[in-house]
């Protein structure tokens, strides 16, 4: 969708964010900045299936945090202050969640505003300290065990009680955002896929969207299925590894191993789709990819091969009494996760019935939403079933939509260059969660911002609350029932 920006006076800012948030659904989505020298905001709109962009600008290098009034900002807060170099002023735990101690005390990347002379930054890195008699602590990562990414948990326990968990990111800063500014507006899309690989589809349509609407083009009703299908491919994917990875962790090893197969399922519907396994190169700024009459067969026989097999595998699993009781726990109170934003399956599991694909335009969406799936407990065992029944909506939706696919176009021809000075938002129901792609142009017509908000950078937060006063012994569990991811972070 295009953005029209209001400039909301700095002395105003946590006012106007206050009545905006208090209204209904209302919600931030994002905050970062341009170039340094102001704030920018996305706000969305669910209900009405909009958003807002404000623009605060800056007297100084630094303003009033945000984090005081909405605790979801202070994730955003700390990028800011890592990227550009703006501080916000009494936030409780500001410090660098993506560039390390090796970069330079004055190096910020996607700061364009000279800073002031005197300015001076500390990269170190400084952890929450807990004291008390028997508090120990115990570092895990940033390297893992088989080929997890890269991250740091910092615990501090009490006997096998969790205190405080303290994560920090960061370890696979790429400069992605910096990157799409650099290279010809074409070839943006191909970086877009490769920000989080496990989400693919879902950040090349954010792109496309954003592109789009630059262009005021809509795409062939074609291509808005075959969008709609491999969104929905890519959810079912990764929402059988992740139960199956829920069994793995609790013991039920054959549930693991029998999810592990029926995800070739999935895979294969995404071979079929796309001509590779994680649906590369197929959805772009302008349409899809087609495909032919055999490979719909295919995708057909496959879906209806994988409802037969995966309902007992599931049903076993979910009826077992061991599991569960074994996830009956690292809860979140619906409070707890409406403060600090939550979004996908972290916020339906704890009875929060935000999905975007019930509220933004994007594939067929939201004509073709299926019910939202909610859980109340907010524990694991909630989050889990929330994916168990987004399982058998995405085999629905995307067996009704191969049935249903008329003939037609499946793209239409972009311009050359990009329209000048636009500012344009694709916002997208990942299998996460609610996904954004902010696109500036110049004068020129060249992007000058490119901003990504991955579903993890709303819920890394949400592993520490679930795991405090938790047993040590279920952090491996929470942190699999989150499925957070690393590499979408650290852009």
């Amino acid at each position: 969708m295009k953005l029209v920006k209001k400039e909301i006076p700095l002395k105003l800012f946590h006012q106007t964010c206050r009545q905006w948030t208090d209204r209904g659904e209302r919600r931030l989505g994002l905050l970062t900045s341009i170039d340094g020298g102001q704030v920018v905001c996305v706000m969305l709109d669910p209900p009405n299936g909009t958003a807002e962009l404000w623009e605060v600008k800056l007297e100084e290098n630094n303003y009033k945090a945000l984090t005081l009034l909405l605790p979801q900002a202070h994730w955003f807060e700390r990028v800011l202050f890592d990227m550009f170099g703006i501080i916000p002023e009494g936030h409780p735990r500001l410090k660098h969640v993506l560039l390390h101690e090796q970069y330079e005390p004055g190096f910020f990347p996607l700061r364009k505003v000279p800073l002031p002379a005197e300015f001076e930054t500390d990269r170190r890195y400084k952890f929450l300290e807990v004291k008390g008699e028997g508090v120990y602590e115990i570092p895990v990562g940033p390297i893992h065990a088989g080929v997890i990414e890269p991250g740091h948990f910092r615990f501090s326990c009490l006997g096998e009680t969790i205190v405080n968990l303290e994560i920090r990111m960061g370890w696979v800063h790429r400069g992605v955002e910096k990157r799409m500014t650099e290279v010809p507006w074409r070839k943006v899309r191909y970086i877009a896929e490769a920000t989080a690989s496990d989400t693919a589809a879902a950040n090349a349509l954010a792109h496309a969207i954003a592109i789009e609407s630059m262009f005021e083009v809509e795409v062939p009703l074609r291509a808005e299925v075959l969008r709609t299908i491999a969104m929905e491919v890519e959810r079912l994917a990764m929402h059988t590894i992740d139960v199956g990875g829920m069994a793995s962790d609790v013991g039920f090893l054959p549930i693991f191993a029998n999810l592990s197969r029926l995800r070739a399922f999935a895979l294969g519907m995404a071979q079929c789709l796309s001509g590779n396994r994680f649906l590369r190169g197929f959805i772009f700024p302008g349409g899809t990819r087609d495909l032919d009459d055999a490979r719909f067969e295919k995708v057909k026989t496959l879906v209806k091969n994988m409802r037969t097999e995966i309902k007992p595998i599931l049903d076993i699993f979910d009826d077992n009494q061991v599991v569960k009781q074994r996830l009956a726990f690292a809860s979140i109170s619906k409070s707890l996760a409406t403060e600090f934003g939550l979004v996908g399956v972290a916020a339906r599991g704890c009875g929060i019935p935000y999905d975007c694909r019930l509220f933004f335009k994007h594939g067929l969406y939201p004509g073709a939403a299926p019910a939202v799936a909610v859980q109340k407990d907010g524990d694991m065992l909630s989050r889990t079933r929330v994916r168990i029944s987004e399982i058998y909506s995405s085999m629905d939706l995307i067996e009704r939509l191969v049935g249903e696919l008329a003939p037609g176009d499946v793209s239409v021809q972009l311009p050359d260059e990009l329209p000048p000075n636009e500012i344009a938002l694709g916002v997208v129901e990942a299998f996460r969660g609610e996904l954004l792609h902010l696109v500036f142009t110049d004068e020129n017509g060249k992007i000058s911002r490119y901003a990504i908000k991955d579903p993890s950078a709303n819920n890394w937060t949400a592993i520490s609350i679930a795991n405090r006063n938790g047993l040590i012994a279920d952090f491996p569990l929470c942190n699999k029932s989150m499925s957070l991811s690393y590499s979408g972070n650290d852009l």
